[in-house]
């Protein structure tokens, strides 16, 4: 077996030494995703909403390029810049999961990459 590597120009391009995913065994890893709109590499204007939107957006991307989606994911780990987003951030991530939500944990950090508000990665079946 060995790892593939997932790329798409639908999502942020990666800004270090990573892959936007890779699938090992049937398993895809997303590196974190931050709210990089794909086609400037720029942060989404607004505050936590918009960017915990283009989060999922671009979440959403890499799945899809590694053909699974947000049906498949097994886990999440949220990384906040402040803890008091959590409920705001909460609602915008529940949406992707109506049912049969993946396990997850969030975490507040000292800072993000880019000062970005949230980083969202996960780990899903193909």
């Amino acid at each position: 077996m060995s790892k593939q590597i997932v790329s798409t120009d639908k999502a942020p391009a990666a800004i270090g030494p990573y892959s936007q995913a890779v699938i090992f065994n049937g398993i895809v890893y997303c590196s974190g995703q931050i709210a990089l709109i794909p086609e400037t590499m720029e942060i989404v204007e607004g505050g936590i909403e918009e960017q915990t939107e283009q989060v999922m957006k671009n979440l959403s991307e890499v799945l899809r390029a590694a053909g699974s989606d947000f049906s498949n994911v097994l886990k999440c780990t949220i990384y906040l810049a402040s803890m008091d987003d959590f409920i705001v951030v909460n609602g915008i991530y529940g949406a992707s999961f109506p049912e049969n939500p993946p396990a997850r944990e969030t975490v507040a950090v000292k800072t993000l990459p880019r000062n970005v508000l949230v980083e969202i990665s996960c780990i899903a079946s193909v």
